[in-house]
């Protein structure tokens, strides 16, 4: 049963409201990757834990997610977590070294076929546990989100990130029916996971697709946006803006605006005034280049 409709919906302000295509009184602020190591408090808690043992722990991950609300106005949080989070319930064990790494990674049918369906309240219920947490310490909208099918079967196949994944793009062509297969459970477990998530409190949530920028755009229709699809319109009518972030994407956003979605996060490497005329009915947000927060206040200014 879908959640109840958002309070700050439609007509709502603040980040919600842009969310929904709301006109608000100023711009709502948020950083994708909010909490981290340029937090004195984050490298307290880190020193002798694990990167894995943190987003396993919901009194942690809370306290993690919690922390840069403390220290500035912020319009959202953002659920501290990892996109291969839901994997282990499938069957596939990952480990941090410092990125991840599967050890086995899925190669074959017989893989693909391998892998666990697990049920919504078995895929992470230290997630839904740290959501729960968070929503119930501020009245700031928490973003819950999951990576998206085709990054995830990326980091499946070739069994880490990094690069331009050659290896997982070359399977693609190579096993192209075993692909499908996986794409389309990982669509599965997916859904389930964004479900639970908004059940614990989630306001908005985002699907990551890291790496769709690698991908050509023939590519990108055949195995990425039947995936995509299924996942947000399994989310309609559950009375969250659903996000849909894909890195160096440019050559992609015709297809990207054809998703049923309400917001599209936007890399530093196309204007936002560009990306509107190619995605003209979703909000967006973003275009702001990381490094320009490593320059100094001035030149940030």
């Amino acid at each position: 049963m879908p959640g109840t409709s958002d309070p700050d919906g439609p007509t709502g302000k603040g980040f919600l409201g842009a969310a929904w295509g709301v006109e608000t009184p100023t711009a709502p602020i948020w950083l994708m990757r909010q909490a981290g190591r340029y937090l004195p408090e984050y490298r307290a808690l880190r020193a002798g834990r694990s990167f894995w043992q943190m987003v396993t722990t919901p009194e942690i991950a809370a306290e993690i997610t919690m922390q840069p609300l403390l220290r500035f106005p912020l319009d959202a949080a953002i659920l501290f977590s990892d996109i291969m989070t839901p994997l282990p319930a499938m069957g596939v064990p990952v480990e941090f070294t410092p990125g991840p790494r599967v050890a086995e990674p899925i190669r074959t049918p017989a893989d693909v076929a391998a892998l666990r369906i697990p049920e919504e309240a078995a895929i992470a219920p230290f997630v839904t546990e740290t959501i729960a947490m968070v929503t119930g310490a501020t009245a700031v909208p928490l973003i819950g989100f999951a990576g998206a099918p085709l990054t995830l079967a990326g980091y499946l196949v070739q069994g880490s990130g990094g690069g331009d994944f050659a290896p997982f793009r070359a399977w693609l062509r190579a096993e192209p029916g075993a692909a499908t297969d996986l794409i389309d459970l990982l669509a599965t477990v997916t859904i389930r996971y964004l479900q639970a998530q908004i059940r614990a409190g989630a306001r908005a949530v985002q699907l990551f697709d890291t790496w769709a920028g690698v991908h050509d755009p023939v590519t990108y229709e055949r195995f990425g946006l039947p995936a995509l699809h299924r996942v947000f319109q399994a989310l309609a009518g559950w009375g969250v803006p659903r996000i849909y972030m894909a890195v160096g994407c440019a050559h992609l956003y015709r297809q990207i605006a054809q998703l049923p979605i309400e917001m599209l996060s936007v890399d530093w490497r196309t204007p936002l005034p560009v990306v509107r005329t190619m995605v003209p009915n979703v909000a967006v947000q973003g275009n702001l280049d990381p490094a320009a927060l490593l320059a100094g206040p001035e030149a940030l200014a």
